[in-house]
C-alpha cells in the first residue's frame, strides 16, 4: 500500500494560481498512473487529471484543460498539479489517488486504490 500525502491547498481570488503535491511514501508510484480528484460539498467525486508513470500521457478533465497541469518527480517520487486562472468553481477538496493499474480508463474514481486526505481549494470571487 501506498500512502499519499496532498499539499499546497489554500485560498486564493479567481484568477490565482495554486500548485498542490502528492507525496508518496511506503511505496514508490513505479509503473503506475497518478490522478488528481476533487469534490465540492454535495457534489460526486470527480477527475480532474491523470498521468502515467513511465510515458508521462497526462490526461484533463475538459473543465480544467488548458489551465491545470500535472507533472510528476519520480526522484522525490511526487506528482503536482498547477492550477492557474483559477475560478470559484474549482472550490473542492482535492485527492491523488495511485491507479490500480491493468486498465487505460484514468478518469474513473473505481480504477484507483491508494488515496491521500485531500487538500482544500478555496477560490473566492
Amino acid at each position: 500500500q501506498v500512502q499519499l500525502v496532498e499539499s499546497g491547498g489554500g485560498l486564493v481570488q479567481a484568477g490565482g494560481s495554486l500548485s498542490l503535491s502528492c507525496a508518496a511514501s511506503g511505496r514508490t508510484f513505479s509503473g503506475y498512473g497518478v490522478g488528481w480528484f476533487r469534490q465540492a460539498p454535495g457534489k460526486e467525486r470527480e477527475f480532474v487529471a491523470a498521468i502515467t508513470w513511465i510515458t508521462r500521457n497526462t490526461y484533463y478533465a475538459d473543465s480544467v484543460k488548458g489551465r491545470f497541469t500535472i507533472s510528476r518527480d519520480s526522484a522525490k517520487n511526487t506528482v503536482y498539479l498547477q492550477m492557474n486562472s483559477l475560478k470559484p468553481e474549482d472550490t473542492a477538496v482535492y485527492y491523488c489517488a495511485k491507479h490500480t493499474g491493468g486498465s487505460v480508463d484514468y478518469t474513473a474514481v473505481n480504477k484507483y486504490d491508494d488515496w491521500g486526505q485531500g487538500t482544500q481549494v478555496t477560490v473566492s470571487s
